[in-house]
């Protein structure tokens, strides 16, 4: 995949003119006989992709899902439009109340998947394992990062909706503290949480007990620094991956000083998710380092989309600004589902009729859809870069789930560690052991 750096505004072109925003490449064709029930079309559609009725698919299916805010509530009206298309499909939701990408290879091992799921972290050499191709959906040409999770021709995920990560934070609290202008470089960042600190405002909430909200450190501010999207399949080419002067370790540094100077949670070892929404809405806590996808949770917490801004972090001095674009999770339909052509049915309703993308605060996955997040413009007026991420090569993969080397869970050992070389230094050891145990 060639790294493309975009300005917001030309991301959102690209969309309106249905550019491809990952590599190009051939879809190919989908002969779906053996994973579902015969080959027929799965959707009610015709060969040109346009909708039928509906009526004539039935059955039970279930979602497996991050989402358990949304049980109950937005998700009963997803399936009450759902079913006004497919009266006769029956959908069930399944929350994930641990590690959603834990949890998903667990019910992998056990060959106890849920019709409908999120894909986790697997190479894409085993997505036809476990799931079915999507491609007679109709959609091939009409999706963002088509070829992010694609095997020899096929598409086996379809993206939720993308974002771009940065500083999500609360403008009365920065307003309190007296900052006045978006910072621009680290050291003007630094500044801003030293005013919010000193009118009794957490600066940043780092989530670090729940280490998934870490994920922005580890995989896409090393990226950033380095300029070069590709950055994380160069780990291929050394025995020490991880040094203080490359990205892994500049990024890891930042969060470790954040910490230090006291920007971050009083107890990092005791935080919780739920909670910092309604403290970020508050003005209690000022910002999160995160994607757009978290603006309107922040909203939906207790605050007003005015009171809430967007802009890139400034991860180092230079004064140029950049900011990952990332697809989110992938929805994906097992293989061995009982009722593949209804599963694959509500994976085409989702991704066209949901309206979830802008729930989620997401840029849509479809190209010609535009997002409606205010926020977003503020981010675009800064003259921020977009990275478009790469996926990991399987390679990586492998040798890193040999080498048992969890990113997130690193940094937590690296920002609480008395000597954070000694952290690079194990896990280099790690990395260089299970390279060579593999042959690579």
């Amino acid at each position: 995949m060639k790294k493309k750096s975009v300005t917001l505004l030309g991301f959102v072109m690209i969309l309106m003119l249905s550019m491809s925003l990952s590599a190009c490449g051939s879809s190919g064709g989908s002969d779906d006989s053996a994973s579902s029930g015969g080959g027929t079309d799965t959707t009610g559609t015709s060969s040109g992709g346009s909708t039928g009725s509906g009526t004539e698919l039935s059955g039970k299916i279930t979602f497996l899902t991050n989402r358990t805010d949304m049980i109950g509530k937005e998700y009963d009206d997803y399936v009450k439009r759902f079913n006004e298309k497919y009266p006769n499909i029956k959908v069930e939701f399944e929350g994930s109340q641990t590690d959603y990408n834990q949890q998903a290879k667990v019910r992998m091992a056990g060959d106890e998947l849920p019709d409908v799921m999120f894909i986790p972290t697997i190479p894409n050499s085993d997505l036809p394992k476990y799931f079915a191709p999507l491609d007679d959906l109709g959609l091939d040409d009409k999706i963002t990062f088509k070829d992010f999770r694609s095997y020899e021709g096929k598409v086996y995920g379809i993206t939720t909706g993308n974002s771009t990560s940065g500083i999500v934070y609360n403008k009365k609290a920065f307003a309190d503290a007296g900052i006045t202008e978006i910072p621009k470089t680290w050291d003007e960042f630094l500044a801003a949480c030293e005013k919010l600190k000193q009118k009794g405002i957490v600066p940043l909430a780092s989530n670090f007990k729940d280490k998934w909200p870490l994920n922005n450190w580890v995989y896409d501010l090393p990226r950033l620094i380095e300029n070069n999207a590709d950055f994380p399949n160069a780990k291929l080419n050394t025995d020490t991956p991880f040094t203080m002067d490359n990205g892994y370790g500049k990024a890891f540094s930042l969060i470790r000083e954040l910490n230090e100077k006291g920007y971050l949670e009083k107890d990092i070892n005791s935080t919780n998710w739920e909670q910092s929404k309604k403290d970020v809405a508050s003005g209690k806590f000022a910002m999160y380092f995160l994607g757009n996808w978290v603006i309107n949770q922040v909203v939906g917490a207790g605050t007003t989309s005015d009171n809430v801004g967007f802009f890139p972090l400034p991860y180092d001095n230079s004064g140029t600004l950049r900011a990952a674009l990332s697809p989110d999770f992938f929805y994906a339909v097992s293989k061995n589902s009982k009722n593949v052509d209804a599963a694959k049915a509500f994976v085409k309703w989702m991704i066209e009729d949901s309206g979830y993308e802008d729930f989620a605060g997401f840029i849509p996955p479809l190209k010609d859809k535009e997002s409606k997040l205010a926020q977003l413009k503020e981010f675009q007026a800064t003259g921020v870069e977009l990275q478009e991420g790469t996926p990991d090569d399987a390679t990586v993969t492998d040798i890193l789930n040999k080498a048992q080397i969890d990113l997130p869970a690193m940094v937590q050992e690296f920002v609480l560690a008395k000597d954070p070389q000694s952290v690079l230094d194990k896990w280099n050891k790690a990395w260089a052991k299970a390279k060579k145990d593999l042959g690579k």
